[in-house]
């Protein structure tokens, strides 16, 4: 009968750091621990705290085995390097030391479970120096549990040690906290963790390419144990053979760092087709929605990196080789363009998360993102605004018009322009000469234009002739207009009127007339509403007809009659004589009356 093959140990669990010297990225807790064990300043209580997998336990199991070894040759005290050879380092490696007590807290959180802890510390260590208590992820501890370790935690024998170990260190109460050491483990640098996997690799015997331990080593994200176990995949996927960065990506999901370039630079570009047909050619090659979307956020955060500090990424393998590419676009574009493209990359990250369609809400964050590309900075439409004249860009030709503006009166800002020039810099010498301009279009024709409004009251009726009768109200109640000259409309609007009012008006302006319109929104008083106005006149007009001789003469042969409406009648040539206008006033007014009279018989 054939044995069994010994089970297979993941590399986490085989590469476990057995000393000090073996933990990567903790410099500054080895030495303290170093120093404090070489003096015999030894603390009766640690907590360690920090992200996943950076080695809260394995260095809890670590200074267990430096207090408590002995050497080879049974005569050694505590130490910093413990051999590992002696019956205490042995057992303590192997979890079977009767003196180490390992304590989950996430599955033992109630007072129950701390007094039967607290009840062995009465009794010496049965082999050990020190008896030794690892609680593991304590801030599971309930509030009673936490209460009834208070006390001996404050005054515990000589001879325990606890070690307390948590990545949620803010729910662990500050009675227990003042009364440990703290150390904060950090997370572990990209390169130290790539030359670590590295190591590992080689001992395993499998070649891995460099900028696929790189891509390892970030997704990792600080922690030793994620990246083991990515390496440990990324060696089940080559089945042996060398891993190579592009299974690594397919592996984890993440878009190929050329197309993201790509991508980045058709969106900036304000190509939103274009940005899509590059989104859903990555989806379907298997890039997942949300890594696309979290490596945009790291080129964007490349690039203003690079912008600020030229040498940004030395030393990494990954971004060493995206320099070159990148410090075109870190050239072109301003920090504003950045810190935008940045800002809304970081919401539509959290909207891709909670959606339940990850690849639509990216594609949506990218239409949004195209549309926003061209326009100006803030500090460029205050002083358009302030001007009474359109920002201008450092180029004089004027900008492509967009089908659907995204702000009123923002002209727009040539960052299309640069990021293509920054491209096209980066691929021939910068004193070739420019490519000739490609044929364009026909532009559109004029006639599909309304014509240019030459006043306010001729803007509310263009609204009334498109059919958009709710903000043709607003324009109409709710607007003091301040100052009005074709392509530039100044309001103070009511508290009646909707908060993108003006944004809504320069969008339409823009369409319907196939100009520019620039519109502000002011603190001055302004003149009266249209509805105002309309309602003063209309006051007038009843008070000049109620004072005509022949009106008067109708009310007072029609006894209750009143005057129910005046209309204006458009009249043949001699129409405007204010005779005949009394008269037809007179006769609707006669009519009015005799209705009334009979009525009332």
């Amino acid at each position: 009968m054939t044995e069994p093959a010994p089970a297979y140990r993941v590399l986490a669990r085989k590469y476990r750091p057995q000393t000090f010297a073996e933990v990567i990225g903790q410099e500054a807790m080895v030495r303290t621990l170093s120093n404090a064990i070489a003096s015999g300043r030894i603390a009766h209580a640690f907590i360690l705290t920090g992200v996943r997998g950076v080695g809260k336990t394995t260095t809890a199991r670590i200074i267990a085995r430096a207090l408590n070894c002995i050497a080879a040759d049974g005569t050694g005290g505590p130490t910093i390097t413990p051999c590992g050879a002696c019956d205490h380092c042995r057992a303590i490696a192997e979890d079977r030391h009767v003196d180490v007590i390992e304590m989950d807290a996430a599955s033992r959180t109630g007072v129950d479970d701390i007094r039967e802890l607290t009840e062995g510390m009465r009794y010496r260590p049965v082999s050990a120096r020190y008896k030794v208590y690892i609680i593991d992820e304590v801030h599971m501890l309930s509030k009673n549990a936490f209460n009834a370790l208070l006390k001996t935690l404050e005054e515990p024998p000589p001879d325990v040690i606890f070690i307390f170990a948590t990545t949620e260190v803010h729910r662990v109460p500050m009675t227990v906290l003042s009364r440990c050491q703290r150390f904060s483990l950090r997370r572990v640098p990209i390169e130290p963790l790539a030359q670590h996997y590295r190591q590992i690799a080689e001992a395993e015997g499998i070649a891995v390419a460099p900028t696929a331990l790189g891509l390892i080593a970030r997704a990792a994200d600080g922690s030793v144990r994620d990246g083991l176990s990515i390496l440990d995949q990324a060696m089940a996927l080559g089945g042996g053979a060398a891993i190579e960065e592009a299974a690594v990506r397919d592996m984890l999901g993440i878009a190929d760092r050329g197309l993201v370039f790509d991508l980045f630079e058709t969106v900036l570009r304000g190509d939103a087709a274009g940005a899509l047909d590059r989104m859903d050619s990555l989806h379907q090659g298997g890039a997942d929605p949300l890594m696309v979307m979290q490596e945009l956020l790291d080129l964007a955060h490349f690039v203003t990196r690079l912008k600020l500090a030229p040498e940004a990424g030395a030393g990494d393998p990954l971004e060493e080789g995206e320099r070159e590419r990148a410090r075109p676009l870190a050239a072109a574009l301003s920090m504003a363009v950045l810190a935008r493209a940045w800002q809304m990359l970081l919401k539509g990250l959290e909207e891709v998360q909670n959606a339940p369609s990850p690849a639509q809400a990216a594609a949506m964050v990218l239409v949004r993102l195209a549309y926003v590309a061209d326009l100006p900075v803030p500090a460029d439409l205050v002083r358009a605004l302030a001007g009474g004249e359109p920002a201008r860009g450092p180029s004089a030709a004027p900008p492509e018009p967009r089908a659907a503006p995204a702000v009123a009166g923002a002209p727009a800002a040539p960052t299309a322009r640069r990021i293509e020039a920054a491209i096209a810099a980066a691929a021939v010498p910068i004193a070739a000469p420019a490519p000739a301009p490609q044929p364009q279009a026909a532009p559109q024709s004029t006639a599909e234009f309304d014509a240019m409004p030459q006043s306010f009251a001729e803007v509310v009726a263009l609204f009334d002739k498109r059919r958009e009768a709710l903000l043709r109200s607003h324009l109409w109640s709710h607007v003091h207009l301040v100052a009005f000259e074709p392509g530039r409309i100044e309001f103070r609007p009511q508290d009646g009127a909707p908060r993108d009012l003006a944004n809504r008006l320069g969008q339409l302006l823009n369409e319907w007339t196939g100009a520019r319109w620039i519109v502000a929104v002011s603190q001055a008083g302004g003149a009266p509403t249209l509805a105002e106005d309309a309602a003063r006149r209309a006051g007038a007009l009843r008070n000049e007809v109620a004072a005509h001789p022949l009106v008067q003469a109708v009310l007072e042969t029609f006894p209750g009659a009143t005057i129910a409406a005046v209309r204006e009648r458009l009249a043949a040539a001699d129409a405007g004589a204010d005779e005949a206008e009394a008269e037809a006033a007179a006769d609707d007014l006669a009519d009015d009356g005799a209705s009334a009279e009979e009525d009332g018989s």
